[in-house]
């Protein structure tokens, strides 16, 4: 038998009703024999023949918080918003234009059913109706202007190299206010376990491990990325960083922020270190990826910045070039893919 149990946070926990005449009182604080629906959940799991599903608010069902009340009994599955390509497989039509929308706009659900007038305020809402009330409810926090700020600045700098000191630097210039960096960890973990962000980490390409404690943050949707920021025009090569990103991990991949060092001789003749970036070293059991991610490298400047990494890097991964427009997959002259985002996230990988 399939059995659902939608919206479980609103279920409250009560005595046991063998103490109270068989009446439903609602459990209080201090209360030592209380029935929740973990205990409810639990009695139904080990009943024969159910085969049963939860749902639930984030405030409620973190994820940490399922697998610390389930433990190895239950199977937690984190509902993501749409892949491009299911939101292509949804919308149809030039592939190239349904990018540029979901970019702007995201795969959330719907919002993606909404008219495009209506997706901006459905989604600024969001944040207010749905993840911050979350994040306040289950944190026992204040509503402050820290939590507001901080997800602020981590929307202006999606896909740059951040830590929590540079996060709380950035939080004082802006608000003339300290912040402890202690505090900016808290709410960057607030926004992972509320499914908000994620992050990629830092990996030497040439010592294969990761290192440092600067991270990548990448939202789970670029539309609610975009209403934090009131639908700004966005950058478009960190929108492009942040699609690629998401695509790959719902693929399966592993994801790092590549790096390596070198030394190069300085304009005067002196010998640096300088480290290089690689956008994304993405790994799915032997295929293995170098992935650069760019606007655009009909400028010779830009295609040599991007390549340069590659150049310096004499192995033997995949190396790919991927760009925000109609070019089909093909080789350069150094043997590194070039290939355009929509082919490279319906077709490629």
């Amino acid at each position: 038998m399939l059995c659902f149990l939608d919206d479980i946070q609103k279920v409250y926990s009560i005595v046991n009703p063998n103490l109270t005449d068989g009446k439903h009182v609602m459990a209080q604080k201090g209360d030592e024999e209380t029935i929740s629906f973990v205990d409810v959940v639990l009695g139904l799991s080990r009943e024969e023949n159910i085969d049963l599903y939860v749902t639930g608010s984030n405030s409620k069902m973190l994820s940490a918080d399922i697998i610390t009340e389930f433990r190895d009994k239950a199977t937690n599955i984190a509902l993501a918003p749409l892949s491009f390509q299911e939101y292509f497989n949804y919308v149809g039509g030039s592939a190239s234009e349904a990018m540029y929308d979901y970019i702007q706009f995201g795969g959330m659900p719907l919002a993606v059913l909404k008219p495009d007038e209506e997706k901006r305020e459905y989604l600024k809402g969001l944040f207010e109706t749905t993840y911050f009330s979350d994040i306040i409810e289950h944190n026992t926090l204040r509503k402050s202007e820290s939590l507001d700020e901080l997800c602020n600045i981590v929307s202006t700098q999606s896909g740059e190299l951040l830590n929590a000191e540079k996060i709380a630097n950035t939080y004082k210039s802006v608000k003339k206010e300290k912040i402890d960096k202690q505090t900016v960890e808290k709410y960057l973990g607030y926004f992972k376990d509320a499914f908000i962000i994620r992050e990629a980490k830092r990996y030497d390409l040439k010592g294969r491990n990761e290192i440092g404690a600067l991270r990548k943050y990448y939202f789970i949707d670029t539309g609610l990325r975009n209403a934090r920021l009131n639908f700004a025009f966005p950058d478009e090569g960190q929108m492009l960083e942040n699609v690629v990103f998401n695509e790959l991990v719902y693929k399966g991949y592993s994801v790092n922020v590549g790096c390596f060092d070198t030394v190069e001789k300085n304009k005067n003749g002196n010998s640096i270190r300088k480290t290089n970036e690689v956008d994304f070293y993405a790994t799915k059991g032997i295929r293995k990826y170098y992935i650069q991610v760019s606007a655009d490298i009909s400028n010779a400047e830009a295609r040599a910045r991007e390549i340069k990494p590659y150049l310096l890097l004499n192995d033997e991964v995949t190396k790919l070039v991927v760009i925000n427009r109609p070019v089909k997959e093909s080789l350069d002259e150094n043997g590194f893919t070039i290939i355009g985002i929509t082919d490279f996230l319906l077709k490629y990988i």
